[in-house]
């Protein structure tokens, strides 16, 4: 059995992790967003990018977006400096995620944006950082804290981020009108696509 420390810590992440969410609607800026899903609604690219625990996230990003067909990869920021950001042209849409907004991986890739003609999404939490006011739309990440006791590892902030992913996703479900057909054709796999695929009798 864990001990009482361990066990009341794990509990205690639940609360963190739902409070967080709960706050973060009060940062929820209707304006942004909308410009934020008109751009992934139109553009016929996407790419994400971010490093640590906000990269694993984009990664997730851009499967949501391929599970709605609109076409997407995550861009190793690493790779993004060789070459891996020929995959964005002009009227594309590039997705940079960094909580602080300062990580210095990412700014290259915003600049091969600018002179590209790709639009950029930050999503930070600071709004006056580099990453934020180098990008077109701007979407507010909120973090209470971490839930480890020392407040340092990425698990509040990742959850804070991936709700802002599936909010988008929500959102562009309804722009674009997809419907649970499309997703049949792409998903046959699994229960999803069992349950998808069954024919009425």
């Amino acid at each position: 059995m864990l001990s009482e420390n361990a066990l009341n810590s794990a509990k205690k992440a639940f609360d963190i992790e739902s409070e967080c969410l709960q706050e973060m609607k009060n940062y929820f800026d209707e304006v942004a967003f909308s410009k934020a899903v008109t751009l992934l609604s139109s553009a016929e690219r996407i790419g994400a990018a971010g490093c640590g625990h906000s990269g694993i996230a984009c990664q997730h990003f851009a499967h949501l977006m391929c599970c709605i067909e609109r076409p997407a990869r995550f861009i190793s920021p690493a790779e993004a400096i060789h070459g891996a950001s020929g995959f964005l042209q002009k009227g594309d849409v590039m997705l940079l995620a960094s909580r602080g907004g300062a990580t210095k991986e990412l700014f290259p890739i915003l600049d091969i944006c600018k002179a590209k003609g790709v639009s950029v999404i930050t999503v930070t939490e600071n709004l006056e950082s580099p990453l934020a006011k180098g990008a077109d739309v701007v979407l507010k990440q909120y973090v209470n804290r971490e839930t480890d006791k020392y407040n340092m590892q990425g698990t509040t902030s990742t959850t804070a981020l991936c709700m802002i992913f599936h909010a988008l996703q929500t959102a562009i479900i309804e722009e674009t009108d997809y419907q649970k057909e499309q997703f049949a054709l792409i998903h046959p796999g699994g229960a999803v696509g069992e349950r998808l695929n069954k024919k009425e009798n």
